[in-house]
C-alpha cells in the first residue's frame, strides 16, 4: 500500500498504517540523497527513519483514538462519561455485597463497630451498634467492606472479626447479595443504547430506557398485554408488568408512571395474586397531587443444579476443575430475567476455562441439569418471565472421573 495522510471520509477517519509511514520515509530519503544509498534493516539510517516513522505513527494512532471519543459506539473511559452525559446518564459506580447474619449471643449485650469476616478473608461490617434481644439471636444487614461482586455462600461468614464479650457466634443462613464493580466500558455502552429509545415513538421501549437508565438496575423484562383478556403469561388485560432487579422502588415506579399508557394497569402480580417480589408505590401526580398506586415485581431467583462429569488430561489440575466450577456459576448468574437455561450453552461455560483451545486440558464427558438437587435432566430449562437464574458454587458439582 502507498502512504496517504490523515483523513475524513464516509468511512470515517482513515491514518496511514506504520509500514505505509516507514515506506514513504525511506523513499523520500532515497530520492534526496541518491538511489544508491545502503538502506538495509540493519543500517544506522534505516533505523534513524524506522523510529521517527514510529513516532508518527503513534500521533496517527493517538489521533485515532481522539476521534474515536465523539463516537457513542467507540468512546471509551473519561470522554465515554462526558459522552453519554449529552443522554442524561452517568457510569453506575461499585456496590458493596450484603449479607443477612444471625448474630447470637447473650442478651443485651451491644456490639459496636462489630465485624465478621468469611472464611475467603472478606470483611462484613454489621450495623453499628446491634444489640442482642431477649431471644438470644438477631439477624441484621452486614455490608462487605470490599466493593464488587464478593459472594459468599450460606455458612461462610462464620468468623467473629472484632470479637466482644456476649457475642458467641455469628453466621449467613443464605447467599449473599453480590454487589457490583464499577460499570465496564462495554457495560456503559450497551446502557446507553437502551436510554436513547427514552424518546422512542411506542411507550413500551421508553418504559424499558427508563428503568434501564436507574441507578442500581441491572436486569429487568418489561412486558404489555394490550389485549381484553388474560395473557400466557397470566397477566391481567391492559397491563404493563415490570419484572426489575436493582435500582430504588421510588424511582421505578416513577419511570413506570411517567411512561404508562392511559388507563393502563401496572400490574405486580403473578397469575393474579402477589407474591413476596410484589412492589406496589404511591405515585402523586406533579400537577393535581393525585396518588396513582404503581405496582411491578423484583424477579424471583431460582437455583439452578449442574452436575458434570470431566476427564483432566495431561496439564489439567484441580485448578481447571475449580475454573470450569467458576465459569458455569457465572453462565447461570448472567442470564437475563426470564431467560432460559440452554443446555448446550453449560458445555460452552465449561469450555471458557481453556486457556489455550488447541491444547485442551480436559474432556467433557457428560452434563446434567435442573432446579432440583441430583439434575438428570439434559434439556433447555424454560423460566417464567419474573423468574431469574441463580448460579451458586454449592449447587455446581464438577466431578474428575
Amino acid at each position: 500500500m502507498s502512504y496517504n495522510p490523515p483523513s475524513i471520509g464516509p468511512a470515517g477517519l482513515t491514518i496511514p498504517s506504520y509500514e505505509d509511514i516507514l515506506d514513504d520515509n525511506l523513499n523520500g530519503f532515497l530520492s534526496i540523497f541518491g538511489a544508491n544509498q545502503y538502506v538495509g534493516n540493519d543500517s544506522a539510517i534505516y533505523q534513524f527513519i524506522s523510529i521517527i516513522s514510529l513516532k508518527t505513527s503513534d500521533v496517527c494512532q493517538g489521533l485515532q483514538y481522539v476521534y474515536n471519543q465523539f463516537g457513542a459506539m467507540t468512546a471509551v473511559g473519561a470522554g465515554q462519561d462526558r459522552l453519554y452525559k449529552l443522554n442524561g446518564i452517568a457510569r453506575l459506580p461499585y456496590t458493596y455485597s450484603t449479607a443477612t447474619l444471625t448474630v447470637v449471643g447473650t442478651p443485651g449485650t451491644v456490639i459496636n463497630n462489630g465485624a465478621a469476616q468469611d472464611t475467603n478473608g472478606f470483611t462484613w461490617l454489621l450495623p453499628s451498634p446491634t444489640t442482642i434481644p431477649g431471644g438470644g439471636s438477631i439477624n441484621v444487614t452486614a455490608t462487605c467492606t470490599t466493593p464488587g461482586n464478593i459472594a459468599a455462600e450460606p455458612g461462610a461468614i462464620s468468623i467473629i472479626a472484632t470479637p466482644v464479650g456476649g457475642w458467641t457466634s455469628v453466621t449467613n443462613a443464605s447467599v449473599a447479595t453480590p454487589g457490583n464493580a464499577i460499570e465496564t466500558d462495554s457495560q456503559f455502552r450497551a446502557r446507553q443504547s437502551i436510554s436513547t429509545a427514552v424518546p422512542s415513538k411506542t411507550m413500551l421501549a421508553g418504559t424499558r430506557a427508563d428503568i434501564a437508565a436507574i441507578a442500581g438496575v441491572t436486569r429487568l423484562n418489561v412486558l404489555e398485554n394490550f389485549t381484553g383478556g388474560v395473557d400466557a403469561y397470566g397477566n391481567p388485560p391492559h397491563s404493563l408488568t415490570c419484572v426489575v432487579e436493582g435500582g430504588t422502588q421510588a424511582a421505578i415506579a416513577e419511570a413506570i408512571y411517567n411512561n404508562r399508557g392511559i388507563g393502563c394497569d401496572t400490574n405486580g402480580n403473578v397469575n393474579g395474586s402477589p407474591t413476596a417480589e410484589t412492589v406496589t408505590v404511591v405515585v402523586l401526580d406533579p400537577i393535581t397531587g393525585y396518588p396513582t398506586p404503581i405496582s411491578y415485581m423484583t424477579p424471583t431467583y431460582v437455583p439452578v443444579y449442574v452436575t458434570m462429569n470431566v476427564h483432566l488430561l495431561p496439564g489439567g489440575t484441580s485448578a481447571t476443575i475449580a475454573q470450569i466450577q467458576a465459569d458455569v456459576v457465572a453462565y447461570l448468574n448472567s442470564l437475563e430475567i426470564g431467560e432460559s437455561i440452554i443446555f448446550s450453552e453449560l458445555y460452552g461455560a465449561a469450555l471458557n476455562a481453556r486457556s489455550n483451545p488447541d491444547m485442551p486440558t480436559f474432556s467433557i464427558y457428560a452434563v446434567a441439569s435442573a432446579l432440583t438437587p441430583s439434575p438428570t435432566g439434559t434439556t433447555d430449562i424454560p423460566l417464567n418471565f419474573y423468574q431469574v437464574a441463580e448460579g451458586v458454587t454449592a449447587n455446581v458439582t464438577i466431578n474428575s472421573v
